[in-house]
C-alpha cells in the first residue's frame, strides 16, 4: 500500500527558519519548537510514517539550503535542522503514545465488557469486529493459571501470543489477561487453536493448569464459555484434579450433582458425617476414600498412591465401614459413598460446615 502523500503544511515555516538561521546563527525559539511539535502530532494523527517524514525534512533541507551559507553558518543550519526534526519527532511520538494508550484502554474496556457480559449485546458485537471477532459465530474460551498473576505486558503472555501468531497468523484469535490469568478466545470451529494455546500456556507457566469452555454462539456465548472455564478451574481445585488441561464438556456431571445443593449436603452429612469421630478427624479417611475410588477400588494401587501398606489401607477401609455403616468394597454401597465423596469435595466439606 502506497504511503499517504505528505502535505506541504506539515513543513510550514521550515524553509524560513533555515534561511534566518543561516544569516543570524540563532537557535529556534520556544514558539517555533512548539509549532514543530504540534505539526508532528498532526502528522501522527493523520497516519504518516515517521521515517517518511524525516526523509521529507532532509529533502526539504537540501532543496532549501541557504545559498549564502558559509562554513560558520553551515553548523548553525545543521543545528537548526537537528532542533526542528527532534521537536517534530517528539510531537509525533507523544501523539503515538497517546493513541496507543487510548487503544489499550478501549481494548481493555471491550475485554471487560465481553467477559463480564456487560454492555448492549448489539453494540458489543459491533465493537468486536474491531478486535477481529465475529460474535454472531460460536466461540470458545480457554483460561490458564500459573504460579503468579500475569498482565498483558509480562513475558509469559507475550511468549504465548508470539507462539500463537507464528502458527495461526491468519486466524481470528484474541489473547489477553484477566484477573491474573491468561485468556484465549477463538472460533468454536477451530479447537486446534485452543489445544495449542493450552500446550503453550502450560509450558510457559511452568506447569500451570488450563481449562477450556464449550463453544457457544452469539455475543453472550463468549462469557458463557469463559464462565465454564473458570468453573472448571475451581472444580479442579476442589476435586484436586491435576490434569494439565481440563475440558468443561468432560466435567458436566459435577454441576449436575450439585444442582440440588441441599440434597447433596444431606447426603454428605448422613454418609460421611460419622467420619468426624475418627482420630485425626474426617479428612484422612475422606482422602483415603477419594484415592481408593480414583484407583478403581484396587487396594494395592491405592496403598501405593497413599504411601501406605496394604494392611494399613485395609484397616482404614474397615474403620470407614465401622463409622459409616457403608462398606467401600461392596458394590451396593460404593456408588453412594463415591457420590458423597464427590459432594464433599464440591462443597468443601469438612472445612466448611454444611
Amino acid at each position: 500500500m502506497a504511503e499517504p502523500e505528505i502535505p506541504e503544511r506539515l513543513l510550514e515555516g521550515y524553509a524560513r527558519i533555515l534561511a534566518e538561521v543561516a544569516v543570524t546563527g540563532r537557535r529556534l525559539t520556544r514558539e517555533e519548537l512548539e509549532t514543530r511539535r504540534q505539526l508532528g502530532r498532526e502528522a501522527a494523527e493523520a497516519g504518516h510514517q515517521l521515517r517518511a517524514l524525516v526523509r521529507r525534512h532532509l529533502a526539504e533541507t537540501r532543496a532549501d539550503w541557504p545559498g549564502a551559507a558559509g562554513a560558520s553558518s553551515t553548523d548553525a543550519v545543521l543545528g537548526a535542522v537537528e532542533q526542528a526534526v527532534d521537536a517534530f519527532a517528539d510531537g509525533f511520538e507523544r501523539a503515538q503514545r497517546l493513541t496507543v494508550r487510548r487503544e489499550e484502554a478501549a481494548r481493555r474496556e471491550f475485554i471487560d465488557d465481553l467477559l463480564y457480559g456487560r454492555s448492549d449485546l448489539g453494540r458489543l458485537a459491533e465493537r468486536a469486529t474491531r478486535f477481529g471477532l465475529r460474535l454472531s459465530r460460536a466461540h470458545a474460551v480457554a483460561v490458564a493459571t500459573g504460579p503468579e498473576a500475569y498482565t498483558e505486558s509480562d513475558a509469559v503472555p507475550r511468549s504465548v501470543e508470539a507462539a500463537l501468531l507464528a502458527r495461526f497468523s491468519g486466524r481470528k484469535i484474541l489473547l489477553t489477561t484477566k484477573d491474573g490469568r491468561l485468556v484465549c478466545i477463538a472460533p468454536g470451529s477451530q479447537p486446534d487453536v485452543l489445544r495449542y494455546f493450552a500446550k503453550q500456556a502450560h509450558a510457559a507457566t511452568d506447569g500451570g493448569q488450563v481449562a477450556v469452555g464449550r463453544p457457544h454462539r452469539g455475543p453472550g456465548g463468549v462469557v458463557h464459555s469463559y464462565d465454564e472455564a473458570l468453573e472448571a478451574l475451581d472444580l479442579a481445585r476442589r476435586m484436586t484434579l491435576d490434569e494439565p488441561v481440563l475440558y468443561a464438556a468432560d466435567l458436566l456431571v459435577y454441576p449436575v450433582l450439585t444442582r440440588d445443593r441441599q440434597a447433596m449436603a444431606e447426603l454428605v452429612r448422613s454418609e460421611l458425617g460419622p467420619l468426624k469421630e475418627a482420630r485425626g478427624g474426617a479428612e484422612p479417611l475422606l482422602r483415603t476414600l477419594s484415592v481408593y475410588f480414583d484407583a478403581g477400588c484396587v487396594a494395592a494401587e491405592t496403598a501405593r498412591r497413599l504411601s501406605l501398606s496394604v494392611r494399613a489401607l485395609t484397616y482404614r477401609l474397615e474403620r470407614i465401614h465401622q463409622l459409616t455403616g457403608s462398606d467401600p468394597s461392596d458394590p451396593m454401597h460404593r456408588y453412594t459413598l463415591q457420590t458423597a465423596v464427590i459432594g464433599a469435595r464440591l462443597l468443601d466439606w469438612p472445612e466448611k460446615d454444611l
